[in-house]
């Protein structure tokens, strides 16, 4: 579906540092973490990859993901997930923790 297509958009351009910065200012993590939560399994996998891109060597991303409530869903989909879904969930969960401490105790209290 277009959602599914428009996370996986956002996974490939994530990849860019720019585009890292374009895409939290222009609003795309919330909806993201909503889809990691609350879409279809396809979705979840894309979402997370999205997640997993915008975390990367961008600290202000991974507290804005933090903040979005996106630790609970990675750590669910990175727990109970497809394999496809628990790679990208636990990709993004270690990006979130990479040199990130409050991250690191919100993972592990979400049972991550």
């Amino acid at each position: 579906g277009q959602k599914e297509e428009a996370a996986a958009a956002l996974r490939c351009l994530a990849c860019n540092a720019d585009n890292q910065v374009a895409i939290a200012k222009a609003g795309g993590i919330a909806p993201l973490v909503a889809l990691a939560r609350d879409g279809s399994d396809g979705q979840k996998q894309e979402a997370a990859g999205a997640l997993l891109n915008l975390a990367a060597n961008a600290d202000i991303n991974k507290v804005a993901i933090a903040k979005a409530g996106g630790i609970a869903p990675l750590v669910a989909l990175a727990r109970d997930g497809s394999d496809g879904q628990k790679q990208e969930a636990a990709g993004a969960l270690l990006n979130l923790a990479a040199n990130a401490d409050i991250n690191k105790v919100a993972i592990a209290k979400a049972g991550g």
